[in-house]
């Protein structure tokens, strides 16, 4: 099969989306599938060719109609027998592909990686107004019900929205676990404002507070962005970076093995669609701390798995209870390496399959496909 995944973003930017997309690919091609990537990323100066399945439209605005990129973008979508586009809150070039594959009838899933709902609701109306998305004939799919819940809200509660999880190389995240010398904390996201690094700060102050001098503590927050210098500064200003580290980002092979000496993970931010970064920990057996308000609670079972808290206060007893109670934490840490992880890649690829026979049946059904005035936008 003929796949076409179309992002707005890709390796060798890091983030939930580009892995997501670069791991459903590999595994698709392991199977057989000639499945390719179209991306406005650029590769980056330093990164290695890519392989002939990986194209990158180098505009950063693409005008389909008469463009060498509309035209790149009109030879994929005739060969390929199914797209899935992958969107977060706004994917402006993904969304018009989309709209150029509708109405070549070609089918079409979009998977949508983020929440639309709260603050970040209207990028997405906006959109739906200005091209009137709900009324396109492709298969609408989130990574969880809670994204899909605020897809709904979009495209109409009468549009059928699929939830098609994340998913995760399970035995690649098995580690062997080293007690560490004092509890250990981690955390790995893009530091940016909606993963809430800042609040993971104010948080980890505040766990340090509430637990006796006498126990030591160390935190370890993976990862890079924009927010990282903020961060770096309260750190500083609060006396916490001779427990607090920053290495940066790593690999995820760097991370697996640093995860040997975790005590817990937590994941702050409130608007999490799923957490793959959530879910990689838990593989390694870590109890995980989250938000209860996102996504991450379709995989943590609290108690089982770890603890999901309503507010910052809660996490921050949630932490303060597993890095005091190592009975409580081993308990999770036992069952989190024993209880298999049901999210593959393999159960990831047949889950798309059958969304792109969905979208087939609608794509054959089509009787008026949208318009391509305005350029195709």
């Amino acid at each position: 099969m003929r796949i076409l995944h179309v992002t707005d973003v890709y390796l060798p930017r890091l983030g939930g989306i580009e892995t997501h997309v670069q791991d459903l690919v590999t595994q698709q091609r392991a199977e057989g599938h000639d499945a390719r990537v179209l991306t406005l990323t650029p590769a980056g100066p330093h990164a290695l060719a890519d392989p002939d399945w990986v194209t990158r439209v180098a505009y950063p605005r693409v005008t389909f109609t008469g463009s060498r990129a509309g035209r790149e973008v009109d030879a994929l979508l005739a060969g390929a027998d199914a797209v899935q586009a992958h969107v977060s809150v706004l994917s402006a070039f993904a969304l018009g592909v989309t709209r150029r594959a509708a109405a070549r009838h070609v089918p079409t899933l979009v998977t949508v990686h983020s929440l639309w709902s709260h603050q970040a609701v209207l990028p997405p109306l906006l959109a739906g107004a200005a091209v009137g998305m709900s009324s396109w004939p492709v298969q609408w799919s989130a990574v969880s019900e809670a994204a899909a819940g605020s897809v709904r809200r979009v495209v109409g509660a009468t549009t059928p929205v699929l939830v098609l999880p994340n998913a995760v190389d399970a035995d690649r995240w098995s580690v062997v676990h080293r007690e560490p010398e004092v509890p250990t904390i981690f955390s790995v996201m893009r530091f940016a404002r909606i993963k809430r690094p800042m609040a993971l700060a104010r948080m980890l102050r505040e766990v340090r507070a509430r637990l006796p001098e006498e126990t030591g503590l160390r935190a370890v927050l993976i990862g890079d962005g924009p927010q990282r210098a903020p961060v770096e500064r309260y750190l500083q200003r609060h006396g916490m970076r001779g427990w607090v580290e920053l290495p940066g980002r790593l690999s995820r092979d760097a991370i697996r093995e640093a995860y040997a000496e975790a005590t817990l993970y937590v994941a702050p931010a409130e608007r999490e669609s799923f957490g793959i970064a959530a879910l990689e920990a838990r593989s390694a057996g870590i109890p995980v701390v989250a938000s209860s308000r996102g996504g991450v609670g379709s995989f943590i079972t609290p108690g089982v798995n770890g603890i999901l808290a309503d507010d910052d206060d809660a996490m921050v007893d949630a932490m303060v209870e597993l890095v005091s109670d190592r009975a409580a934490a081993a308990a999770i840490e036992a069952n989190n390496r024993v209880a298999p992880v049901e999210l593959d890649w393999a159960a990831a690829s047949t889950r798309a399959l059958e969304g792109y026979a969905r979208a087939a049946r609608l794509a054959a059904g089509t009787v008026r496909a949208p318009q391509l005035a305005g350029g195709g936008r």
